[in-house]
């Protein structure tokens, strides 16, 4: 979906299809029918704006297969679907049974991950709508935090000047720009907007910035406006906002809290939990480590979990969800009188590991399509009108 900024810019918002497992073309063109149609029919729209993930493999077939690039763009545009932006996060396997660490490898230290990034880029320069001329790829933040040595910190700064370097080449090959927004996530190298300030001076900021998910800027207690503030003193631009809501626990320390987090502590996914004790949040790096006796946290002080959780609805108490720091994100950064990030990514890409209750009835199509719903009303109450063909 399109939307005009009163700036007269235009705003993206497209649903990440991370939340899909097919790993070739054909499966993603069955994704695209069995989900993507039917939201985009459900939400009354001409034009629905796809976040597509693509694994290494397909990402090579369709770099060295011309073919297979003009099938995909074609079967995107016959079903009214827009591509702006590509999660380059997970490398391959985001839906298997266990993923937890292997969603950071290969880090920014490896060439694996430079090369799959470029890749990206490049694809979607080929997969952009005619009347779109700039593109967005988010992108893991550098790797996870230990081990994490000198030496890896200044090979993954080589990589990301090669990446600019590179974006700067697709640009003048293919006359159209993707800027690569690296993502701060609990846990890993760079977890805050701070830590992004600090390991992301002096890049490429035409090509370079952040990819701010709000599920993870709320689990690490941080301030959307602040943050923004910051980044924008900084001069590092917001390439991609990622609409999202963490698990909040306003009183881990009932028990009736701890029961029912503990049907969200599953085998999957990696479910960093935080709680700001003094201001400063400290935490540890799953759920499982949190209800546990030894390892876990005090309890005394809200936790928040980075478990993705349906933007639109709440869970049961005494749980609830970091919505208002979703909230207050899209407003700083579209409230405004000018918008400070044009792609706006819905992602929640836990629906299959929610506790079976939390589901919605009509699955996966009704789940999401009640997710953009929302913010497009957000989007529209900010005063953004939406554009149709």
């Amino acid at each position: 979906m399109r939307f005009r900024h009163p700036d007269g810019s235009t705003v993206h918002l497209a649903y990440c299809t991370n939340v899909h497992p097919a790993e070739d073309l054909d499966g993603i063109i069955a994704q695209l029918d069995r989900y993507a149609v039917p939201i985009r029919e459900r939400l009354g729209t001409d034009r629905l704006g796809l976040g597509l993930w693509l694994a290494r493999d397909v990402a090579t077939t369709l770099t060295e297969d011309d073919t297979a690039q003009a099938r995909l763009r074609a079967e995107l545009a016959a079903r009214g679907l827009d591509v702006v932006t590509l999660n380059g996060f997970p490398y391959r396997g985001f839906q298997q049974p266990v993923v937890k660490h292997a969603v950071y490898r290969p880090d920014w230290t490896e060439r694996a991950r430079l090369d799959y990034t470029l890749d990206l880029a490049r694809l979607l320069t080929r997969l952009l709508p005619d009347d779109v001329d700039q593109g967005s790829v988010s992108t893991l933040p550098l790797g996870w935090r230990q081990p994490w040595h000198r030496d890896q910190q200044q090979a993954a700064r080589d990589r990301l000047d090669e990446l600019a370097r590179g974006l700067v080449k697709i640009a003048a090959e293919e006359g159209r720009t993707v800027r690569v927004g690296v993502e701060p996530e609990p846990g890993c190298v760079i977890e805050t907007t701070g830590e992004a300030i600090t390991h992301l001076a002096g890049v490429d900021a035409d090509h370079l910035g952040v990819c701010l998910d709000t599920c993870h800027l709320a689990v690490a207690f941080e301030n959307p406006r602040q943050a923004l503030h910051d980044l924008t003193a900084a001069g590092l631009p917001v390439v991609k906002a990622q609409a999202s809501c963490a698990l909040e626990v306003p009183d881990p320390h009932q028990p009736e809290a701890r029961a029912a987090l503990e049907s969200f502590a599953e085998p999957r996914f990696l479910h960093q939990t935080r709680e700001a004790t003094n201001g400063r949040p400290h935490g540890v790096d799953d759920l499982d480590a949190a209800l546990g006796t030894a390892e876990g946290l005090p309890g005394y002080q809200p936790w928040r979990v980075h478990f993705h959780v349906p933007l639109h609805a709440d869970p049961p108490p005494p749980l609830a969800t970091t919505r208002p720091v979703l909230v207050s994100s899209l407003d700083t950064l579209l409230g405004g009188e000018t918008a400070r990030t044009r792609h706006v990514e819905v992602e929640t890409y836990t629906w299959d590991v929610l506790p079976e209750r939390q589901r919605p009835q009509g699955g996966l199509v009704e789940g999401i399509a009640a997710e953009l719903d929302w913010t497009r009303r957000h989007l529209l109450a900010l005063g953004l009108t939406e554009v149709t063909r």
